[in-house]
């Protein structure tokens, strides 16, 4: 194991001494004020990089941290009340320019500082770990000197060191030292992960203040001493160490909108940007300009970036603000390509496909192993990690039928509900939704119901704000446009490939950006990020009272068209969903209120997508039902009849009738005879009718 190095310099106290007085005289104080209940000095490290004392704190910590604190208590920097002892306080350093992956650990590193940065996977509960403990003899009753304890195993005297006996110790409890432990369970980002490489883990062991400040799902920096334990297999030493980091600090990365940071400049570019009257096409354009056209779905996917205002009610009552969208439609018409850059475009974007996805993986799931003492731990899913982001799901109608019921309640109450192993825990996942799915035969049939088509429950369709279906079908002129967008993006490609190894004559950067501009998005996807994060950091948009008359407008006149015995067209979930999508319209442009131009915008999105989901060609009419339940009312009306029939018919036949007695009766009440024959067809399906004989039905309940 390599030894510590130490540097020589002459009075290391001294020069410490110095720099704390000239660079923390504010935090010192400040520490005098707090302590004990604040008892950390944060030292940035990029502030003594020129100084000599930089090296030897990589090198050798432990001796730097521990002349740290001997200059603040030989020197009384921080001056304290009577009777408290300035040992406990904490030296800790941030901001170190290096960082290490896990994967590149080595043997050399140990007992050096390092920065390491990843995602938390798991943390245990905060209790307390002995560091100095008192015994006392049961022969002589004498106590012992504090015996120092280290990480892991508990160390106690064989014998008495008083009377010098060979005999059993108790702990005098109330003599010892605790202080608060936790472990943390880190993972590297998976995004600079080769092929088929799997992310590695490193635990840290996280100690006094520094214990419950994050989550699992986090993003951090924590930098610290690299220490190793011996591997211990059924009570013989092993030649191998284990490895741990011993906390010294823990930066928070970037966690979510709230966080990203901003500039004045930036600030100045995104104020022009909302004064810009194209703004919205814009930022519609700037999403996943490579594919061509969808412009409704890419305007629509803006709205779900921008989000509306989560409200909390004085009740305690939470009305969500945040957006689902789902994407419907044909293969090969860029529905994973649009998800996966909306997951790059929100700084807590989570992609993951239905087909590989458990509800566990996508909820959050209880495990046991010897990380937490053999405790059972709740690892965070896909939702909860997507939590003020973004979580897409692409093949939705691939999903287990019990997997996708988990997704009820992270949609509407954005909250996860987890009772598993004795653990009882809700899980905030306050993320916007994003889905795709199939049809279920594969492609669009133009004259089956929108419902029959989706492999999904109903209920989990009322719950999108917005569905669109997104049909191929041939379009001469469109047809040209895409193959033409598509030929320029690849021919681009390839020259850009060419010309990187092999630099082409009268090929300059000029002439590349020129050949990018199709599918260069408008705005610059990091001030998208930025315009985005300050749009939901600063602007709350309150509705007017325009906005709010044509919103009631709109609801009424699709509630008037279920006047009598029609069919019911919205319900208030859909007015939920305008007001909500009236909200990110007018954050798109930074405003303080919603406009009735906002308000006539999104009308018209919502309009399109009903037409599509919910209108009933039959009666002319919207019907909200044939997506709500997925039957129409135009259909329970026939089921019912059915029904009807049959009991009228076999009322004189024991319970049996004909099944062309029923089609006549119900024909002379003006029913289709193929759509009879299909009910019937569709309650045989059901279990609700029984065919005893060929031609004969029976009602069963």
């Amino acid at each position: 194991m390599p030894k510590e190095i130490t540097v020589e310099v002459t009075d290391v106290v001294g020069e410490w001494t110095k720099f704390l007085k000239k660079q923390y005289k504010r935090e010192l104080a400040e520490l005098s004020r707090e302590y004990p209940h604040k008892r950390s000095l944060y030292i940035d490290f990029r502030k003594i990089l020129n100084n000599k004392l930089a090296f030897e704190l990589l090198r050798s910590p432990g001796k730097v941290i521990g002349d740290i604190r001997d200059a603040i208590i030989q020197n009384k920097l921080i001056k304290l009340k009577d009777g408290q002892d300035p040992d406990l306080i904490n030296i800790r350093f941030t901001n170190l320019p290096q960082r290490t992956n896990i994967r590149d650990i080595r043997a050399e590193q140990i007992n050096t500082f390092i920065s390491i940065e990843g995602i938390l996977r798991k943390t245990t509960e905060v209790r307390p770990r002995i560091v100095s403990a008192v015994f006392r003899c049961r022969t002589c009753g004498k106590n012992t000197d504090p015996v120092p304890q280290s990480y892991g195993r508990f160390d106690e005297p064989e014998f008495c060191p008083n009377c010098e006996r060979k005999t059993r110790l108790d702990l005098v409890m109330n003599r010892c030292q605790f202080v608060d432990a936790q472990k943390l369970r880190i993972q590297e980002s998976p995004e600079g992960l080769r092929g088929g490489e799997q992310p590695q883990t490193l635990d840290i062991d996280v100690t006094d203040d520094l214990t419950g400040m994050v989550a699992p799902g986090d993003r951090v920096v924590v930098n610290g001493i690299l220490r190793s334990v011996q591997r211990v297999n059924y009570g013989q030493k092993s030649t191998l160490f284990d490895i741990y980091l011993e906390c010294n600090s823990i930066e928070v990365a970037e966690k979510e909108f709230e966080e990203v940071s901003i500039t004045e400049e930036d600030e100045a570019k995104i104020q022009a940007l909302a004064r810009d009257p194209q703004i919205y096409k814009k930022i519609a354009r700037s999403i996943a300009p490579t594919i061509y056209g969808t412009d409704d779905v890419k305007e629509a996917i803006a709205l779900q970036l921008f989000g509306g205002i989560a409200k909390e009610m004085p009740d305690g009552s939470r009305l969500r603000g945040d957006i689902h969208v789902l994407l419907v439609g044909d293969p090969g018409i860029a529905k994973s390509q649009i998800l996966r850059y909306v997951v790059k475009l929100s700084p807590r974007g989570i992609y993951t496909s239905g087909k590989s996805s458990t509800s566990a993986g996508l909820t959050a799931t209880a495990v046991k192993d010897e990380f937490g003492d053999g405790r059972w731990t709740l690892e965070a899913g896909a939702l909860v990690l997507a939590d003020m982001g973004i979580a897409a799901v692409d093949e939705m109608d691939k999903m287990r039928k019990e997997d996708r019921s988990a997704l009820h309640e992270a949609m509407e109450q954005q909250s996860i509900s987890v009772a598993k192993a004795g653990i009882t825990a809700t899980l905030k996942s306050r993320c916007a939704l994003l889905g795709a799915a199939n049809p279920k035969l594969g492609r669009f049939d133009q004259f089956v119901p929108i419902g029959e088509q989706i492999n999904m429950p109903p209920s989990l369709l009322s719950r999108f704000d917005l569905i669109f279906v997104m049909t191929d079908q041939p379009q001469a002129e469109r047809d040209e446009a895409i193959a033409n967008h598509i030929i320029k993006t690849h021919a681009v490609g390839e020259l850009i490939k060419q010309h990187e190894y092999k630099p082409l004559p009268n090929v300059d950067d000029a002439y590349i950006q020129r050949a990018l501009a199709p599918v260069t998005p408008d705005i610059d996807p990091s001030l998208l990020r930025k315009y985005i994060a300050y749009a939901k950091r600063t602007c709350f948009p309150i509705l007017s009272d325009g906005a709010k008359e044509a919103l009631v407008a709109y609801y009424m006149r699709l509630r008037n068209l279920a006047s009598g015995n029609k069919p019911v067209p919205v319900t208030a979930r859909q007015l939920e969903a305008l007001v909500r999508l009236s909200e990110a319209s007018a954050r798109m442009r930074l405003s303080n209120t919603v406009d009735t131009e906002d308000t006539d915008r999104i009308l018209k999105i919502v309009d399109a997508s009903l037409r599509q989901v919910a209108y009933d060609a039959e009666t002319g009419s919207f019907d909200i039902d044939k997506l709500v339940t997925g039957v129409t009312k135009a259909q329970r009306d026939i089921i019912r009849s059915v029904k009807e029939a049959i009991r009228n018919a076999s009322a004189d036949g024991g319970g049996q009738a004909k099944v062309e007695e029923v089609i006549e009766i119900l024909v002379q009440q003006g029913f289709a005879r193929d759509k009879i024959e299909h009910t019937i067809e569709q309650l045989k399906r059901g279990g609700e009718v029984l065919e005893p004989r060929h031609g004969l039905v029976k009602l069963i309940g």
